[in-house]
């Protein structure tokens, strides 16, 4: 059959290619009689195996003559390993070790440059949706003899992950449900649906997209049900990338394995819910915050990756200049006030302050958090989560947590007037508090906290420093280069001068395989750190404009977002693009430079 002719795979092709069942073929080839097929069929369904199998096990036909039948069946072409031709056409250098052990497939030479692949059983669509998953260029079908294709692989090799690599694979993974955020919802899973079954296609599936986004140093796993597929995008270093799209077909199976490995109701899809996932991986313990939400085509789940080293890196490598890292250790030591970390959504927040307490984590100090949700489980720290459906909000978590006298507390958020009264309130009495907020530099902060409610003279007086912060792409190690013509507009933009750029490394972001192509790998912070100074107090006490706190904060030596990210331009770390996008920049417009 010519090439352009061959089907793709997907299963209406399929479906539309067969046109005869096997037996059928077999008979009218004079391979088997029809009595022995109504026998075989009958065995067949009473003991769940393939036709074929069974016509091999009793001797009704061989094991060539099944994979020709299959293979005409599909409209396939047929390759026979124990023949010098089909032998010689086998070439295991084209696909990875691992998937062809795994998924018990022979990539085969073409003339044509096209990919092709050997497997056993044409008409299994949940193996050949896997193999799209995995393999990143498209491929042919071949059909062949199993027996013949375990002797080139290796006996049992089907059965193992990565070539003995001693890793934890896909099918070996255990999953362990996290029931803190909601112990009730176990008694609610609809357990008619059979979806946790050990050698389900869809468990391996789903499995093999989570493994790959934590190699990949994914943050999030985005699973988006559209109208025609389900989009596969993981977010690295901030970014969306499309991953693959996974057939429409399917939508119902994924989201269910998802939500009950979650802990989640997976009768319920009229409105969001929450779970948490802890697996195995690569030997760490990797948690994941799950989120459904219905959408228009089906429900949205995303898979926040929550690694427990991302938070024992330490605080130098967060991305501290050495002067604000001083700076930073000198306040999380003070015995009381308020310090307050700002940024919007991903920002990093959470992972600066977990870091403090890292580093507070003694046996003389006694630390207590209220959060939602409890992101990463600390030792030693007394963690709390908020559970609004029970009444258990931050305003009666706070109340509880200061007549356990403790000397640190986290709130994970000052959301109100409520919060943030007690939160002052904890910090007049000699406690340590640390917080977040959601504005766009560390002197917003003081007119927020104004305007929830707080009266000015308790802001002024319990704050001890506020600190706004950023991510940036860090550019790849690997192949950054030094730029030879940097953008001069845009070098003003981020206040770099013509000395600087002659006594700086500027470098450019190029891409190669170590950071798929992006020129970035990996992320860090840039602060603006504004420590709470006589004048800066006064001007808080009389609610002054929030330039004029940003002046007074600058001539007692706070560096802004821009300022920090400059640095790092200079000493070669990142691109001015980078920092321009992050740093509040006024006139800075992406599109025109070509910002990603």
């Amino acid at each position: 059959m010519p090439r352009s002719e061959r089907p793709k795979i997907g299963a209406s092709v399929l479906a539309r290619k067969v046109r005869k069942k096997l037996g059928e073929i077999l008979v009218g080839d004079g391979v088997v009689e029809e009595s022995a097929i109504a026998t075989c069929e009958t065995e067949a369904r009473e003991s769940g195996k393939r036709l074929g199998e069974v016509l091999v096990e009793k001797g009704f036909a061989t094991e060539i003559q099944v994979g020709s039948g299959l293979a005409r069946q599909a409209g396939m072409d047929f390759v026979d390993l124990g023949t010098a031709e089909g032998s010689g056409l086998v070439d295991l250098s084209l696909v990875d070790e691992e998937i062809v052990r795994k998924h018990c497939v022979i990539p085969l030479s073409s003339d044509s440059g096209r990919l092709r692949l050997l497997v056993h059983d044409p008409m299994d669509l949940e193996m050949l949706d896997l193999l799209r998953f995995r393999l990143p260029q498209e491929f042919d079908l071949v059909v062949g003899v199993k027996s013949q294709m375990m002797d080139w692989i290796g006996e049992g090799g089907a059965a193992t992950v990565g070539g003995g690599g001693g890793e934890a694979g896909p099918d070996s993974i255990d999953v362990t449900v996290d029931k803190s955020v909601d112990s009730s919802v176990d008694s609610s899973i609809d357990s008619s649906i059979d979806v946790d079954a050990g050698d389900s296609k869809i468990v391996r599936l789903v499995n093999e997209l989570i493994v790959e986004a934590v190699r990949g140093r994914a943050s999030d796993i985005h699973v988006e049900p559209r109208d025609d597929r389900v989009e596969l995008r993981y977010r690295i270093d901030g970014v969306c990338h499309v991953r693959q799209s996974l057939p429409k077909r399917n939508q119902s199976a994924i989201l269910a394995r998802l939500k009950l490995m979650s802990g989640v109701n997976i009768s319920e899809r009229r409105i969001p819910q929450d779970g948490r996932i802890k697996l195995p991986i690569d030997g760490a313990q990797v948690d994941f915050r799950v989120s459904t939400c219905p959408a228009y085509h089906g429900e949205s789940v995303v898979l926040r990756v929550l690694r427990p080293d991302s938070v024992q890196i330490g605080l130098p490598s967060l991305g501290f200049e050495p002067d604000n890292l001083e700076l930073f250790n000198k306040i999380i030591r003070r015995p009381n006030g308020i310090f307050l970390v700002t940024g919007p959504t991903g920002s990093g927040k959470t992972t600066t302050l977990y870091s403090a307490l890292n580093v507070l984590n003694e046996p003389n100090r006694k630390i207590i958090t209220a959060e939602d949700p409890v992101e990463y489980n600390f030792n030693g720290i007394n963690q709390v989560q908020v559970r609004e459906s029970i009444g258990l909000t931050f305003p009666l978590i706070l109340k509880a947590m200061l007549r356990q006298a403790p000397n640190v507390v986290l709130v994970g958020e000052i959301r109100d007037r409520e919060v943030g009264d007690i939160a002052i309130q904890a910090a007049l009495t000699g406690h340590l508090v640390f917080s977040t907020l959601h504005t766009n530099d560390a002197p917003s902060a003081i007119t927020r906290l104004v305007d929830m409610g707080i009266k000015p003279f308790l802001v002024a007086s319990s704050i001890q420093a506020i600190m706004a912060q950023r991510l940036i792409r860090v550019l790849c190690p690997k192949c950054k280069r030094l730029d030879p013509n940097p953008d001069r507009k845009l070098l003003s933009l981020v206040n770099i001068s013509e000395e600087e750029i002659a006594g700086g490394e500027i470098h450019e972001a190029v891409g190669c395989a170590a950071c798929n192509g992006n020129g970035y790998r990996g992320r860090m912070a840039i602060f603006e750190m504004m420590v709470m100074n006589a004048e800066v107090r006064e001007l808080a006490f009389e609610r002054a404009s929030i330039s004029k706190i940003r002046e007074a904060a600058i001539r007692g030596g706070m560096r802004s977002l821009l300022g920090d990210g400059k640095l790092k331009i200079l000493r070669g770390i990142t691109t001015p693009v980078e920092v321009a996008r992050f740093a509040q920049i006024e006139g800075f417009d992406p599109s025109e430079i070509g910002a990603a």
